[in-house]
């Protein structure tokens, strides 16, 4: 009854989605205040309908309800309470309705707290989001119906993929399309304001807040899935350019070229044309990734195998929303006339550059990840576009990015004379190049590639620094520091995001040029050495958890005689889905981990052992996640909420054209 429930009122959500889709958008053009209230309405009702649904399929997961297809293939009745929870959305039908739920719940979002904004560009913004929840709550129910029942239920269930049954993996795709969902309300916003043909800084105030809100989730996501392959595959990596993790970092580059944008029309009201393309193009590269993960056409440890039938439906909808907003932009693009003008010296030019850097950074990842299925459909040829094509290709951008990043942050608006800026960042050149070349003095016979990092990462935080220090204006220090604690949190928000990168670009580049990795064989009892640490392999037992068989290894870490930690690196094996698994034994510090992983039994009796020594690995999500923080930060400035409507209510609404 509750599956039958569930499956009832999403047939309910797509009728109300297309009531949203209508009503507010007709009602805009003819300035029918009843039908553009319809729209706020219906959006709520859409997310109340939708999140009855999930509820209804989580259902049958927790009671393990093996009548619904969805639950045998993907559940198993000793599987961990998390993971059968888990199992909802670590599936391709279950996770298209969490990205439906949370596209309603955007959607809602924009009805409830949108209040501030004019009457008919809500309305047009509740209608385009409408249209999308119409596209995907179609896609779902005619070919991924999630409440699918079979005539002789099994006694038990085909269980989760075991890779996902991580914690993990249990909050990665939530965030994920958290991330990638949000990205739809700047593609809302940019419509509608194509519709009504204006962009101003009103309008540029009211989709950066959406745009950081998806943009910090998005961030999480990707950290999550970034930390989840470093600890759970066993190879020792955080990242390795696999198409699946492109299809998340695509929309996450052009989501903060927009968010920089997204400033100078707020503050200039210049870009104005350049801001409604990448608020259509970050909504854009999330339909790419969502037809990457579910079409089945390349092969990824992430993605859902599923028939050519849903690609084809993807490819449809992607074509409809990005091919009617790009023909829309070309009809108006010519009526968003930039009034703020600004001198090739300035902050404008300086986040123009910031954007450029973004977008051809977008397109090389998008280029690499797409062209060996382009080889194989145009020339018959099986290709490969590896880590070295990425490593190549981008981290130019991201180096010249970095650079640029310190000087851009305080250079004037409208015109800058580079004298003041320039001397004022002088400290914050000595102390980065002097880090670098500390760390090149005391390195012997490796890559510049670390020193590099430390020079760059640094020049960023003590950048970050010198911005916030030059915001305090003048006085004494004590006044200085008092006033920097009052700026305001937009202000420490950007602070402590680009702090967050400069972090993150050190810490990439340390692991990657200071990283030793050891391989061997080895009998219990044996010990070796691992940069001035002694590990010793103690035992190796079998041993049965809750749904899975395990060999598990005791690794005791000892340095200089002194105990410092005991890992327990496992091979599993997941006898439902017949599939092995790898989980490491890390040992987390501060500035470096240990990480051990037991191999296979050999014929003598001993083991196969991989163990690396990872400088400032944590430094990578730490730094992420200081991003993350800088965007909740500057989320919660006031100004978001208050300035938006003054100026909405000082603003006369223009009639569409």
């Amino acid at each position: 009854m509750i599956v039958e429930l569930g499956h009832f009122v999403l047939i309910l959500a797509l009728f109300v989605a297309m009531i949203q889709t209508v009503m507010p958008l007709v009602g805009a053009h003819f300035r029918w205040t009843g039908w553009m209230a319809a729209g706020e309405v219906a959006a709520s009702v859409q997310l109340l309908l939708v999140a009855t649904s999930f509820a209804a399929l989580t259902y049958a997961f927790v009671t393990s309800d093996f009548s619904v297809a969805l639950v045998v293939n993907n559940s198993h009745t000793l599987k961990p309470m998390l993971y059968k929870v888990a199992g909802v959305w670590g599936n391709h039908e279950g996770s298209l309705l969490l990205w439906s739920l949370i596209l309603a719940a955007f959607g809602a979002s924009v009805a409830w707290f949108g209040t501030n904004l004019p009457p008919t560009l809500r309305a047009r913004v509740l209608g385009v989001q409408g249209s999308i929840g119409v596209a995907f709550l179609a896609f779902m129910l005619f070919t991924s119906n999630p409440f699918v029942r079979l005539a002789v239920p099994p006694f038990n269930g085909q269980d989760l993929n075991p890779l996902l049954q991580d914690p993990g993996l249990a909050f990665h795709p939530p965030f994920l399309y958290l991330g990638y969902v949000g990205m739809s309300v700047a593609f809302s916003f940019a419509v509608a304001a194509l519709i009504e043909g204006r962009v101003d800084a009103a309008w540029g105030r009211w989709v950066r807040p959406w745009t950081l809100a998806a943009w910090v989730f998005l961030t999480i996501g990707i950290a999550l899935g970034s930390w989840w392959a470093y600890y759970e595959l066993g190879w020792g990596g955080f990242w390795f350019w696999d198409p699946v993790e492109n299809a998340s970092f695509m929309p996450w580059l052009i989501g903060a070229a927009l968010l920089h944008s997204a400033i100078v029309v707020e503050k200039r009201e210049a870009l104005k044309a350049w801001t409604i393309l990448l608020a259509i193009l970050a909504f854009g590269f999330s339909l790419i990734g969502t037809f990457i993960v579910r079409s089945g056409v390349i092969t990824s440890v992430h993605a859902f195998a599923n028939d050519p039938e849903r690609g084809v439906f993807i490819l449809l909808i992607l074509a409809f929303f990005m091919g009617g907003a790009l023909m829309l932009f070309a009809f108006r693009a010519g009526a968003m006339e930039a009034k703020g003008l600004f001198a090739p010296v300035s902050r404008e030019s300086a986040l123009v550059v910031n954007n450029l850097l973004l977008a051809v950074s977008c397109m090389v990842v998008f280029v690499g990840t797409i062209w060996p299925l382009v080889a194989e459909l145009l020339w018959d040829r099986k290709l490969s576009v590896g880590e070295p094509f990425f490593n190549a290709a981008f981290t130019p951008f991201m180096i010249v990015l970095a650079l640029l990043l310190p000087l851009g942050a305080i250079l004037s608006w409208k015109r800058a004379v580079l004298g003041r800026p320039l001397r004022a960042l002088i400290p914050a050149m000595v102390l980065a190049v002097s880090l670098g070349l500390l760390a090149f003095a005391m390195q012997t016979g490796r890559s510049a590639l670390g020193p590099i990092g430390l020079g760059l990462g640094a020049w960023v935080v003590f950048g970050a620094m010198v911005d916030l220090w030059l915001r305090s204006g003048r006085g004494s220090v004590a006044d200085r520091m008092g006033r920097i604690l009052r700026l305001p949190r937009a202000d420490w928000g950007k602070f402590t995001a680009h702090t967050g990168f400069g972090v993150t670009v050190f810490a990439v580049a340390a692991m990657m040029a200071w990283q030793v990795e050891d391989i061997r064989t080895m009998q219990v009892g044996e010990s070796y050495d691992l940069e001035g640490y002694t590990v010793t392999l103690t035992s190796v037992e079998k041993e049965t958890g809750p749904n899975y068989f395990t060999t598990m290894a005791r690794m005791d870490i000892t340095h200089n005689g002194a105990a410092v930690a005991t890992v327990y690196p496992e091979k599993r094996v997941y006898p439902v889905a017949a599939m092995p698994t790898t989980e490491a034994g890390i040992d987390y510090g501060f500035t470096r981990d240990l990480y051990m992983v037991i191999g296979d039994a050999q014929d003598d009796g001993s083991w196969a052992v991989r163990s690396y020594f990872k400088p400032f690995a944590n430094w990578i999500w730490g730094g992420s996640m200081l991003m993350a923080l800088g965007g909740f930060i500057s989320l919660a400035d006031r100004r978001y909420r208050v300035a938006a409507g003054a100026r909405a209510r000082a603003t006369k609404a223009v009639p569409a054209e």
